[in-house]
């Protein structure tokens, strides 16, 4: 499938040391193809369930998410993978809605019209 996201080893290497290890219930997936799968779904913003196959489950990609957010871990892959060693293409995103210049509101001009 064309415009996956899939984590390179440098970024890896950079964030593997920042997850969690012992973790009670089933056995783990993959944690790499997981992860990948949540930095495809924050860079694209569609739904959680639209998660394309190769990631795993649209339910473990996004309950990842939601717990190691609450927990802060997210925090600390991000700041591992902004210190890591550029690789490839880096972009900043700068978002505009383009308006019409009267967009602003109110009716103009010295007096009020009824």
């Amino acid at each position: 499938m064309a415009g996956e996201f899939w984590l390179s080893e440098a970024q890896w290497a950079a964030i593997e040391g920042h997850l969690p290890r012992t973790q009670p219930g089933a056995r783990r997936v993959d944690d790499r193809r997981v992860i990948s799968g949540i930095v495809h779904q924050l860079k694209n913003g569609s739904r959680w369930q639209d998660c394309p196959a190769c990631y795993g489950p649209p339910t473990t990609i996004y309950n990842r998410y939601r717990r190691w957010s609450r927990r802060g871990i997210w925090l600390a892959i991000f700041a591992a993978l902004a210190a890591a060693p550029p690789g490839g293409m880096q972009m900043i995103d700068s978002t505009t809605a383009k308006a019409h210049r009267s967009a602003a509101g109110g009716k103009g001009g010295p007096t009020a019209r009824p």
